[in-house]
């Protein structure tokens, strides 16, 4: 173990989704925006795109644990999360009553999407948002992909009844080119893409990480060199970043080595293989943050949206802070019901920053709102 030779409280670089380690890298952020904008202002379809580690599911659970934290005052949210979605129409089905806890004691699919079809509407009554994540989704087959499509066919005449979160590889987008898929590439609202991060992002990226993770040092165990050698060999993958990292600390302690070097990083990537071969990044993006891309063209609300990304992220990091371990947390507990047990946990904790999350959640999405306004403008 490595935390007490570096001074850290935790391992900084775990592959979790834990939001205390959550870091606004530009992408991110953009992501991050686009999908609490999207189900706020329940738009219905919302795609999230991206290679393999690039932080996805991280972006979803941040997505989550934010409007989980939103709900704890009068805005309840419902959720369903589909981390594995290689199911028949029958079995997805299944999953979803149980996973938005609908009771429906019949097998016949009439019976269960009537039951369905009641929490949707009693959710929206309550002034509520029910939400569908489904992670992997290029996984999906058509057919799976056209029962959704149907699914999102609940709404009334001011809005949709039931928003959905498609989170997968580029091949997601390549499966929705398909002719049979047409009526539901034609209801996507808002889509976005993440990338590989730059030098200057990594280097942030594994700051952000180590002070997360309690190191209070003036000189980072990373140096320049170091940086540019780790993201030359994980093409700024944050997946392969943080195995890389956390591999140099590991021999980095055994070596007695408070500072990493090169040498430390060649015997870290041989171990794990990353001098063998490289990812291949993908650099296009469509920004809704950076004002890059087709999406932003300078707007001035996009000071607005970072500005209220960042207090999320604060604040949110602020209660984790309060409540580091949860007692209540299980591992075999689902994502959705950790998440809900560690918000019940701050709000007691911290009850003030309910009116400080809401209050970010607001912005944000009026900005974005602006923004989008503005660009069509244009």
């Amino acid at each position: 173990m490595y935390t007490t030779f570096y001074n850290l409280r935790e391992e900084p670089f775990r592959l979790t989704s834990d939001p205390r380690f959550f870091h606004l890298a530009e992408p991110h952020a953009a992501a991050l925006a686009t999908l609490v904008e999207a189900v706020m202002r329940r738009k219905g379809f919302v795609l999230m795109t991206g290679p393999i580690g690039t932080g996805k599911t991280t972006v979803v659970h941040t997505a989550l644990q934010i409007l989980t934290e939103r709900a704890a005052t009068d805005h309840p949210i419902s959720s369903a999360f589909i981390l594995n979605p290689t199911l028949s129409r029958e079995e997805f089905l299944e999953m979803l009553l149980s996973e938005f806890e609908v009771p429906c004691t019949s097998t016949s699919k009439p019976a269960r999407l009537s039951a369905l079809q009641r929490m949707l509407l009693e959710t929206q009554r309550k002034g509520g948002t029910s939400l569908l994540l489904v992670d992997e989704a290029h996984l999906l087959t058509p057919e799976l992909l056209e029962e959704i499509r149907l699914l999102s066919n609940a709404d009334t005449y001011q809005e949709k009844l039931l928003q959905i979160v498609l989170c997968g590889q580029p091949e997601l987008l390549g499966l929705l080119r398909k002719p049979e898929l047409r009526a539901l590439r034609q209801r996507v609202a808002s889509s976005c893409s993440l990338r590989p991060l730059s030098l200057p992002e990594v280097r942030a990226y594994i700051a952000e990480r180590l002070h997360s993770a309690g190191f209070r040092g003036t000189a980072s165990p990373f140096p320049i060199q170091v940086l540019e050698e780790i993201v030359r060999l994980t093409e700024g993958v944050p997946r392969l970043v943080n195995l890389l990292c956390d591999a140099c600390l590991t021999a980095g302690c055994k070596a007695h080595r408070p500072v990493i070097d090169l040498g430390i990083v060649a015997q870290a990537a041989n171990e794990l293989g990353l001098d063998e071969a490289h990812v291949e990044p993908e650099i296009e993006v469509q920004s809704l943050v950076s004002g890059t891309g087709t999406a932003g063209k300078g707007v001035a609300g996009d000071a607005v949206i970072e500005s209220a990304l960042d207090l999320l992220i604060h604040a949110m990091k602020k209660r984790r802070a309060l409540v580091p371990e949860v007692n209540e947390v299980r591992p075999e507990m689902s994502i959705k019901e950790q998440v809900a047990v560690t918000v019940n946990a701050a709000h007691e904790k911290d009850p003030a920053g309910d009116k400080v999350i809401e209050s970010a959640v607001d912005v944000l999405v009026q900005a974005m709102k602006q923004r989008r306004t503005s660009t069509v403008e244009l």
